[in-house]
């Protein structure tokens, strides 16, 4: 079997599809990237569908064809730019587009359609990889810490990965060979701050944190919305933006007595993602000595120096640390748990999940190339 992998990643945030190819030969190995842009117009349609909106089945099949072919697409752009033919490589291994998310029903949703990858780039391609988790008792997520334990945890130091897309997570890799590696997702990572920049500044994303920046911290907001339940709740468990989305975000501003200014709300949904992340660190992962950022919000200078700040024992840094760059974690996470799969190795941890055991996860769909 070749050592070649693909990996794609469309997170919470559908800001772009991140596309890797990985050499699995030794160490996971970057062989190429390519961020695959998702059009404004496509973008909104996701939003609304995940959001709930009429005509539902009709447009999740039609968004399930349309994110097939851009996951195909991205996938042969990757190879183009690689300079690899697809009969090069094993497997893609597809995370799709999560459209809902309920992991105290058992029932979470990636569209993508698989077919249409395996189709148009002849390359066996592994999709569905949360519900396996999600029959066997599991949240479904997150999956990314089977993958920070395969590379990133070392025998002397006790480490924490934090991946802060448009959901945050933790991974806690202890140091001692016989400890449990542990994870579950903090709440909102960018999502909140994502949505806020969208309604005022009509932009994405706040480039490095800077219009946070220039905010000031409400604290009573902070407090109040730190009340909600899901940071109350013990782990493991997953959310997304079923739960913190800008609706939630108005009902917070609603409750709260002040009127603070839009920068101020910027700062202070900053700082919640900091905070949160730290709450969940101080209180579960007691002897980590370093943490590492990985996805979007490793970016925001803002929520890096607060996330710092509210852990001053501890080194914080990105992945890039570590050799990975914090922009393709999760692609290349994907990459491995292809792998995972193709081997009949699970790509789980009950630990992380709530899985009453290890399973392989994801279904293959088979190309059609000679490999």
């Amino acid at each position: 079997m070749s050592a070649l992998f693909i990996g794609l990643m469309s997170g919470t945030s559908i800001d772009a599809i991140d596309a890797a190819l990985v050499d699995f030969s030794n160490q996971p190995t970057l062989v190429a990237t390519h961020s695959h842009p998702i059009a404004a117009k496509l973008r909104q349609q996701l939003l609304m569908l995940s959001q709930g909106c009429h005509n539902e089945l009709t447009m999740m099949l039609m968004l399930d064809h349309q994110m097939g072919n851009l996951f195909a697409e991205a996938s042969i752009e990757l190879l183009k730019k690689a300079r690899v033919d697809a009969t090069e490589v094993a497997a893609i291994g597809s995370h799709g587009q999560t459209i809902r998310h309920y992991p105290d029903s058992h029932c979470s949703l990636q569209i993508g359609d698989a077919n249409l990858i395996a189709e148009q780039t002849g390359i066996t391609t592994i999709a569905d990889f949360r519900r396996r988790d999600l029959a066997a008792g599991g949240e479904g997520a997150p999956l990314v810490p089977a993958f920070h334990n395969a590379v990133f945890r070392d025998n002397q130091q006790d480490r924490v990965i934090v991946n802060i897309g448009g959901i945050a997570n933790i991974t806690h890799l202890p140091a001692s060979s016989a400890g449990v590696v542990s994870g579950f997702d903090t709440g909102p990572g960018n999502m909140l701050m994502d949505g806020w920049a969208m309604r005022h500044l009509k932009l994405p994303f706040d480039e490095n944190g800077a219009w946070a920046g220039q905010g000031e911290v409400d604290q009573v907001l902070l407090n109040q919305m730190l009340q909600d339940a899901f940071f109350m709740q013990l782990p493991p468990k997953s959310t997304g933006r079923e739960h913190f989305n800008i609706e939630w975000l108005d009902r917070q501003l609603e409750a709260h007595p002040a009127s603070p200014s839009a920068e101020s709300v910027q700062a202070t949904l900053c700082q919640l993602t900091a905070t949160s992340i730290a709450q969940a660190i101080t209180e579960y992962c007691q002897n980590a000595e370093a943490t590492f950022v990985c996805g979007g919000g490793a970016h925001n200078q803002t929520l890096m120096t607060m996330l710092q700040a509210a852990l001053p024992s501890h080194i914080a840094e990105t992945t890039e640390q570590l050799g990975i760059s914090p922009d393709w974690v999760e692609a290349i996470a994907f990459a491995w748990l292809a792998k995972q799969t193709l081997e009949g190795r699970p790509g789980n941890l009950p630990a992380v999940t709530g899985a009453s055991r290890p399973v392989v996860l994801g279904a293959a769909y088979p190309g059609n190339t000679a490999k």
